[in-house]
């Protein structure tokens, strides 16, 4: 994760690893929203993870005040809803 953060290149995830972190409870709740496979939704979140991350830590610093968690949230509430 520390490479997303970083000024450098994103090193990639693999869907096991997000499931793997996030646990099956919260990607069940993920694909009840989507409307897709678990599969589906470990592989999106793998493909665009680094770059949410990497987009919301501009200069390789991790905002003040909570911004990244809600920059997150409000992305994540997109993804879902779309």
């Amino acid at each position: 994760m520390s490479s997303w953060v970083g000024t450098g290149a994103n090193q990639p995830v693999s869907a096991d690893q997000i499931s793997a972190a996030l646990g099956a409870d919260r990607i069940r709740e993920m694909v009840g929203k989507a409307g897709v496979s678990g599969n589906q939704m470990s592989d999106a979140l793998a493909s665009l993870l680094p770059q949410m991350i990497d987009k919301l830590t501009p200069n390789g610093q991790v905002p003040e005040d909570n911004a990244l968690t809600q920059g997150i949230s409000a992305l994540a509430e997109k993804f879902l809803k779309g």
